[in-house]
């Protein structure tokens, strides 16, 4: 742990001495100082060595602290090193400050840097490799078979070869030149985007949402069918790809309730591998970009999920450097490497201004998608910042999930594109989604109630059908039907939901929506039971006057009439289910003769309780 020191280990030789890992003191001591005042030394030393490099745990907080400041295009110097290594807590790590003082008053020049790293380097190469020796005399003492052995040889020349590839040494030069005929004979537009279209191989994306989207559930189906080479979001099979989850959010019993629901089990989750509240230091320190750098070796992941980003921070949300030194420690690395990864984020307190926190946090990914629940299973996901541009902007998606009995159906679980074909009328889509306008029109036309069919008529009759329905959507239903026989055919405005009542939504409890005792059970896999789509309807006791034909009413829908005097009701009385004003109640006013006072004027009930 990096808040321990670290004390050198005796090992024993074929001679029976003991001694301690290989390291340079000296060399160190004068490359940690040296930095502390010179950004090109720092540049110059961070293309042979890394933190990793260094022996001594103060040396590499030194180091990490000045790697922030460069980060930040900031001159670095031992006032501002102690100032930021104050600001953490860590002061105690450097001798309370003192060391910093030692080591950059007693320095070299900048020119000499490079050389006292190289030392560095091989010290380190020294170290690694007396590492893998006590690895290997462990394996032996231990009885471990050839191979065991082999394969104990065979990771530890993957990994310097690996580490000589990619950044540490003088390859790291010539390595990160564009060869112009290979750069100009690829057509990057022509690249195989990863299942589902959403982001290419190797990039980043944030996938933001408010807490009623169903941003994991959503995320958990995706993954699995990316790592077991099943179509999703219309999108045809792949090749299988090895996937790292980091669930900090959902715990276990929810996350094995909902992969059921996807049809997953023992022996088809494919190449996911799943690590539920891992023990990770904080991502945006060192010691955490390191930790997933190991763990991501271990599984060989190409892709890497963080549910949710903010359990994996240490720094507040609304500061620049927390995201900056989160892109520093592990998704710099992780870009490095070729390695895609996907951040879930909440929105923030203004949806506009899409996740919370600094505005830092996008600026270092390929795409912002942005996922939001639209009512009656439907969600909208769209694309609000891009730096390539390819692939599709936006989807609409129908979420779907049946129940079996108190448990949710075994493969009854997806997300699936929504086409012209789930339209009104059809027989899946949104008509076949309980709580949605489109429902409650196909129910009002399977009991047979006329075009010219009213809001009174039509809230008796779902009540009466047990459907459930808001008054707003009832009303947004009556106006569509009625509409049928001015304008033929459906409705397909843009503007479905004008105004989506409060439901429960996948992965959340409702605040909104009542218990319901008929119908127990979850929303969705891994949620607490709640009536699925809108609240029921309240009874409405039949009225002792009308013909069943339906009331008049003005064109605006927003506005019931009174069925009595037939004159707009003010929103408190159709919210809560009454159809006349409160002058007109038979309880109350003076029903069923013409009231007394004033009701051509509206304004004088809207003060009724």
């Amino acid at each position: 742990m990096d808040n321990v020191r670290r004390i050198p280990h005796p090992t024993a030789d074929q001679d029976g001495l003991n001694r301690t890992s290989p390291h340079d003191l000296e060399a160190e001591e004068y490359v940690v100082g040296v930095v502390m005042h010179d950004r090109q030394a720092y540049e110059q030393c961070s293309l042979l060595i890394n933190r990793e490099d260094l022996f001594v745990p103060a040396h590499q907080l030194i180091w990490d602290t000045v790697a922030g400041l460069v980060a930040t295009n900031t001159e670095p110097h031992p006032a501002l090193v102690r100032a930021e290594i104050e600001k953490q807590g860590q002061l105690h790590r450097v001798d309370g400050g003192n060391l910093i003082y030692k080591l950059g008053t007693h320095t070299i020049s900048g020119a000499m840097a490079p050389a006292f790293a190289e030392r560095i380097a091989e010290t380190a190469r020294q170290r690694r490799y007396d590492a893998h020796s006590t690895a290997l005399k462990a394996a032996i003492d231990r009885k471990a078979d050839g191979e065991e052995l082999a394969a104990l040889v065979a990771d530890f020349q993957q990994a310097e070869q690996l580490r000589e590839n990619t950044g540490r040494g003088p390859s790291h030069l010539t390595a990160s030149l564009l060869d112009w005929g290979t750069f100009f004979a690829t057509d990057f537009g022509a690249i195989q985007l990863l299942l589902g279209k959403l982001m290419g191989p190797g990039q980043q994306i944030t996938l933001v949402g408010d807490g009623k989207a169903g941003k994991s559930l959503f995320t958990q189906e995706w993954m699995w069918r990316m790592a077991t080479g099943q179509p999703f979001l219309g999108d045809t099979p792949q090749e299988p790809l090895p996937i790292l989850y980091l669930d900090a959010e959902n715990g276990q019993e929810q996350v094995q309730e909902r992969f059921l629901s996807f049809g997953a089990g023992p022996r088809n989750m494919g190449s996911l591998r799943y690590a539920s509240f891992p023990p990770l230091r904080p991502l945006d320190t060192a010691g955490g970009g390191a930790d997933l750098i190991a763990l991501v070796k271990a599984t060989g992941a190409q892709l890497v999920v963080i549910d949710t980003v903010s359990r994996f921070i240490s720094g507040p949300e609304n500061d620049a450097d927390t995201w900056l030194n989160l892109y520093r420690h592990t998704l710099l690395p992780l870009k490095r490497d070729r390695i895609a990864s996907i951040r879930l984020d909440h929105f923030g307190k203004d949806k506009e201004r899409g996740g919370r926190g600094s505005s830092a946090k996008t600026q270092d990914v390929d795409h912002v998608w942005e996922l939001s629940y639209q009512g009656g299973g439907t969600l909208a996901l769209k694309r609000t910042h891009t730096r390539t541009g390819i692939g599709p902007d936006q989807f609409t998606i129908l979420r779907q999930a049946q129940r079996d009995g108190d448990n949710w159906a075994h493969g009854g679980t997806r997300h699936v594109p929504m086409t012209w074909e789930d339209e009104p009328g059809a027989t899946t889509g949104l008509a076949a989604i309980p709580g949605t306008v489109e429902h409650i029109i196909a129910t009002l036309d399977r009991a047979g109630l006329p075009n010219d069919t009213g809001n009174r008529v039509a809230r008796e009759k779902l009540a009466e059908l047990q459907v459930p329905g808001g008054n707003n959507k009832i009303a947004e239903a009556v106006r569509r039907r009625k509409a049928r026989s001015e304008t033929p055919g459906f409705d397909v405005s843009p503007e479905r939901f004008p105004d989506p009542s409060p439901t429960t939504f996948p992965g959340n409890v409702s605040r909104n929506a009542p218990r319901n005792e008929k119908t127990p059970g979850q929303t969705f896999p891994g949620n607490v039971g709640e009536t699925p789509g809108t609240p029921p309807v309240p009874h409405v006791p039949p009225s002792k006057r009308g013909n069943g034909e339906g009331t008049p009413e003005q064109a605006d829908p927003q506005n019931p009439l009174c069925t009595v005097c037939h004159t707009p009701l003010p929103s408190f009385r159709a919210n809560r289910g009454y159809d006349t004003h409160l002058g007109c109640d038979p309880a109350t006013g003076s029903h069923p003769d013409k009231p007394t006072h004033g009701h051509n004027n509206p304004d004088e009930h809207h003060g009724a309780a």
